[in-house]
């Protein structure tokens, strides 16, 4: 059963970890993932590394993922540095492999650059690919609830977001969004504009300040008054800190629930210990 398939019957549950960088040992993420599994997620997804580095660890990871029988890989890939036939060959070492869930991406510039250095420059123009080419996958395309830093207005963020769904994109999966309110109206505003498509919404926890202002900031997310005020409170004591964050978080869990989403996707940051804590004081598993 393909992701989109299970969003029509119930809330999709899954989580995101990232892979090491080359060099370090794969043991600590593969410990990682067995506690994870415990949960019975839906899919994990694995990330690239910035400018579309780690490629190979991220190969590695959604091999282990595939051949743990646990649950479904999805992996992250850009239009980075990738010439069609480098994707083709990609793509088909995945499929080789059994992964054949993706989340198709036009990724950040390299520094200094204002170009992919691919022979895509879009994520739409990705998107079409793998579905002509490899019509196996099913492929995930970004949203962003309060609207990627880089649009000039939501009508054309929202314009983009309808082209990657005309390109063939099965499901979206969100960027970090802590205004549950504003994601309301975020999905609304789609609708009316013909995204048809299920939803898979980004949860960031809250676990360290600097962390979550850096995150929040660098994505072009707001922070709520009430998470203003979390940071104000405890933003110099770690411990009380995280222990406000992470009941934050369970109760922001259960407003994205109520608010009807098609699938709950918590990025781990490869922290199964405080991810374990709020996935069962969430009640979800």
């Amino acid at each position: 059963m393909t992701i989109p398939e299970i969003m029509k019957n119930r809330m999709c549950f899954s989580f995101e970890v990232f892979p090491p960088k080359e060099g370090q040992p794969l043991e600590p993420l593969l410990d990682t993932l067995d506690h994870l599994y415990a949960f019975k997620p839906d899919f994990i997804s694995c990330t690239y590394g910035a400018g579309g580095t780690n490629a190979g660890r991220n190969v590695e990871i959604c091999k282990a993922i595939k051949d743990s029988g646990a649950t479904i890989p999805i992996t992250h890939f850009t239009c980075i540095g990738n010439s069609k036939d480098k994707i083709r060959d990609e793509l088909r070492n995945y499929l080789s492999l059994g992964v054949d869930h993706i989340l198709a991406l036009r990724g950040d510039f390299p520094k200094g650059s204002a170009s992919t250095g691919g022979d895509f420059n879009y994520a739409n123009e990705l998107i079409a690919f793998i579905k002509e080419a490899f019509p196996e996958f099913s492929i995930a395309m970004a949203g962003d609830p309060e609207k990627h830093f880089e649009a000039s207005s939501f009508d054309e963020d929202i314009a983009h977001l309808r082209i990657k769904q005309d390109a063939g994109a099965d499901f979206i999966m969100t960027q970090l969004c802590h205004d549950v309110a504003h994601y309301e109206w975020w999905v609304e505003k789609i609708r009316k504009a013909h995204i048809t498509l299920p939803v898979d919404v980004g949860i960031m926890p809250v676990l360290a300040k600097d962390p979550t202002i850096r995150m929040a900031v660098s994505n072009g997310s707001s922070i709520p008054r009430d998470l203003a005020e979390i940071i104000a409170r405890y933003g110099d004591n770690p411990e009380d800190f995280k222990k406000a964050g992470m009941e934050y978080t369970v109760k922001q869990i259960h407003r994205f629930i109520s608010a009807g989403i098609d699938g709950l996707h918590i990025y781990s940051l490869n922290k199964w210990a405080d991810i374990s804590e709020i996935v069962c004081a969430a009640g979800i598993r």
